[in-house]
């Protein structure tokens, strides 16, 4: 049951975070054809785009797990058996992603935090609030931190349904 409502919850938001892609290439499009065909570049879209960007990329690690579509090392793993495999991604949650996944979110909160508590805007032709992306990494290691926990979920119910 929890598995499937971490699954269906990074499923919804990697559904909802991909129109992000075809707003920052619409923005990007705007851009190019108003500076190359009008001699009018704005001011704003590559701010924009850049943040919108970093939205997508961020939001979409718990999608991408849920997936399978992270980068995997099984040179090491391929020889094992089903079940050494399985061990070995269950010792690679425990010792890698976990901890990984914990400090991502807890120095994302601290550095969303300090960067809300400042009121942090961009540095480029507009300023615009830092904070939003910042707490948007803070939200994706939340989500990546529940795949996981639902990833090693599967592993060890999958083993459990082998063994029966």
């Amino acid at each position: 049951m929890l598995k499937t409502v971490i699954n269906g919850l990074n499923e919804t938001v990697g559904r909802i975070v991909s129109v992000i892609a075809i707003i920052f290439a619409a923005i990007i499009i705007y851009d190019v054809v108003l500076r190359y065909v009008f001699s009018e570049p704005t001011r704003w879209a590559f701010d924009v785009s850049k943040q919108l960007f970093g939205f997508y990329f961020v939001l979409l690690g718990g999608y991408a797990l849920r997936h399978g579509a992270h980068v995997r090392v099984d040179i090491l793993t391929e020889k094992l058996g089903r079940g050494g495999q399985r061990i070995a991604d269950l010792l690679g949650y425990v010792i890698f992603f976990f901890p990984f996944a914990w400090v991502f979110l807890t120095r994302s909160w601290e550095f969303a935090s300090r960067s809300w508590a400042q009121g942090e805007v961009t540095y480029g032709a507009i300023q615009m609030p830092v904070y939003p992306l910042k707490m948007a990494m803070c939200l994706a290691a939340g989500l990546l931190l529940l795949q996981g926990f639902a990833e090693v979920l599967k592993i060890v119910f999958d083993r459990q349904e082998a063994t029966e």
